[in-house]
């Protein structure tokens, strides 16, 4: 059964809960959710990585403890940890970003496997935490461009150096699980989740931001490589499955482990369909143009088999992958009509969280 906003809250209402990346797209909607729950929520990241953000267009700075930190900085993450001492880590900082890893491939290593390392050193010196999650991606595993999902006991090894630092920081949190949480004082999982869609996403060489820019600048979008399939879901999706897991291992060791975080085989569809159902949803009149730029490596074909999440959780997808992108572009309008998008993005997230 999917999590609701009152469990939510029953758990997480006055935890000390980190977030490091939440300055992110993904961060901020989980640093909101948590917020909402009662936590008592501090970040630990970078500026937000984008002009605009959902960050800063949502206003979440004035709403919870905010510290600009790198994961690299293993000093100042020790200080963070002794001065806040959470109970509750979820580490999604990250450069997360494929064709950036090919530009800054060191930079890239450095923030997602020695960032991981550096979290998981101050949670094994630290007290007080007694669950961690570190939220990865679909693309660690070795892909073969078959037809079945991949499962969590398949072989990992990302293809670029975004897909394989990932792969390598689920190495390094199995090995500090091995290594040094055995007893249970801590409980370790992580989640490899697919391609999420919402509103607030601002990135560059991401289809659907790609798509709103191009709708608000009243211009054709331009997909460089529509024939690519990937298993998209609403942002919230995964999140609330991250937030399931880190409370059930709370309360239970032997809920640790690895989980993949998809949507159903039938929303896993070609980034040209996705487009497509952009398009209609937006309205106006709005097309794209085929434009195949022959770019750095990226898989054509990618989904997960979730049996493992459904299976212990008793979890689905709510939305399927038209509901995902009608959300999106909704959340969209309203930020260019200059709506109060705090309220918007809290609406979205009590829709969703709804009993």
């Amino acid at each position: 059964m999917n999590i609701n906003m009152q469990q939510l809250n029953e758990f997480y209402n006055g935890k000390k809960v980190l977030v490091t990346g939440h300055t992110g797209f993904k961060g901020s909607w989980l640093s909101r959710v948590l917020v909402l729950a009662g936590a008592e929520v501090t970040g630990y990241a970078l500026k937000p990585p984008t002009e605009p953000s959902l960050f800063a267009a949502a206003g979440l700075e004035d709403t919870m403890n905010s510290i600009t930190g790198d994961v690299r900085d293993l000093t100042h993450l020790k200080q963070v940890f002794d001065q806040i001492r959470p109970e509750i880590v979820f580490h999604l900082a990250a450069q997360p970003i494929v064709r950036d890893s090919y530009k800054e491939p060191v930079y890239t290593y450095e923030t997602n496997v020695m960032g991981t390392v550096h979290i998981l050193e101050c949670v094994r010196n630290s007290s007080s935490v007694k669950s961690f999650l570190n939220v990865t991606t679909d693309k660690v595993y070795e892909n073969r461009e078959w037809e079945y999902g991949y499962r969590e006991c398949d072989p990992l090894d990302g293809y670029d150096p975004y897909s394989n630092s990932k792969s390598c920081s689920e190495l390094v949190t199995h090995s500090y699980q091995k290594s040094f949480f055995e007893d249970g004082h801590c409980r370790i999982s992580t989640a490899r989740a697919g391609n999420v869609i919402g509103g607030g996403d601002f990135a560059n060489d991401r289809i659907i931001p790609d798509c709103i820019r191009a709708a608000a600048a009243g211009k054709d979008i331009v997909v460089r490589n529509p024939y690519s399939t990937r298993p998209f879901q609403h942002v919230l999706e995964p999140l609330a499955v991250y937030l399931t897991i880190a409370m059930r291992q709370y309360e239970d060791k032997t809920y640790e482990g690895c989980y993949n975080v998809g949507p159903d085989d039938c929303d896993c569809v070609t980034t040209g369909e996705l487009t497509d159902m952009f398009c209609n949803s937006w309205g106006s009149g709005l097309t794209w143009i085929n434009k195949h730029d022959g770019g750095p490596h990226e898989a054509n074909f990618l989904k997960l088999d979730c049996s493992r999440v459904k299976t212990v959780f008793g979890w689905k997808p709510k939305y399927h992958v038209e509901e995902a992108v009608e959300k999106t572009v909704e959340w969209s309008k309203s930020y260019l009509d200059g709506e109060d998008m705090l309220a918007v993005t809290d609406r979205q997230i009590m829709e969703f969280f709804a009993g």
